[in-house]
């Protein structure tokens, strides 16, 4: 309870979690499996605080997909709450990109491949981070 207590987590993230603390396997489903009837624990919840929290901090969809793979969290079940091909991701680039550049275009092939590299690491797909650079040509 004290880890659900402090934030969100998956299934799957407070299994191994549990698991690090050398609590039997055994016991570890049967919590997560009554903390998940009676609503203490939900993936979904997990899932939306989680990429509310990515987005406004200026990650992309690719890298929030990674990440919550990487907590457990199915392709399909992602798929259906990250949308990647919503038009917001193009308003959440150009934030980023603002925020970070400050809205300065790039004057030569350098400058726009550190940008264009930024957006990148970030996990803003090639044609969100091409919307940028066209609009601005």
């Amino acid at each position: 309870m004290n880890l659900l207590a402090r934030r969100e987590h998956s299934e799957t993230e407070l299994f191994r979690k549990l698991r690090e603390r050398n609590f039997p396997d055994a016991d570890i489903r049967t919590t997560i499996d009554q903390l998940a009837q009676e609503g203490l624990l939900s993936n979904a919840r997990f899932i939306e605080n989680y990429i509310h929290s990515r987005v406004n901090k200026g990650y992309g969809p690719i890298r929030i997909r990674a990440e919550l793979m990487e907590r457990g969290l199915t392709e399909d079940f992602i798929e259906h709450h990250l949308n990647m091909s919503d038009n917001k991701w193009l308003i959440n680039v150009r934030k980023a990109w603002e925020k970070r550049f400050k809205g300065q275009t790039p004057h030569d092939f350098k400058a726009r491949t550190q940008q264009m590299r930024f957006l990148y690491y970030r996990g803003f797909t090639q044609e969100q981070i091409e919307h940028i650079f066209s609009s601005e040509d």
